[in-house]
């Protein structure tokens, strides 16, 4: 089934952390597979160590947190907990912090 695609990871992933300059506290490391990326549409698996660090979109995101706690926090300072089976989207011009409380897994959905 070309056109069906399971949101399993596999393998080790592919690690990374935000910017230097973008940490604001602790060390955070992340892991993605990135399981689809075709016509300005990327999704995958994502996955963070705790840590906060200055986010900034150009993008359109949508997640739904599968394990872990994050807060992620507005430039205006609203702050939202998110945890397992919660979805949302965060739309282009979105800047603030996200924090990882608990080490969180997400799917995602970027459309550039």
């Amino acid at each position: 089934m070309s056109l069906f695609l399971m949101m399993t990871p596999e393998g080790a992933g592919e690690e990374g952390a935000p910017a230097p300059e973008k940490v604001l506290a602790g060390d955070p490391r992340f892991r993605t597979w990135n399981l689809e990326e075709r016509d300005g549409l990327y999704a995958g698996v994502w996955e963070s160590t705790p840590g906060k660090w200055a986010i900034s979109y150009d993008e359109w995101e949508y997640c739904r947190i599968l394990s872990g706690r994050s807060v992620i926090t507005s430039e205006d300072g609203e702050a939202v907990e998110v945890g397992p089976g919660d979805g949302f989207v965060l739309r282009p011009g979105f800047r603030g912090t996200w924090e990882v409380v608990e080490t969180t897994r997400k799917e995602y959905v970027i459309r550039v």
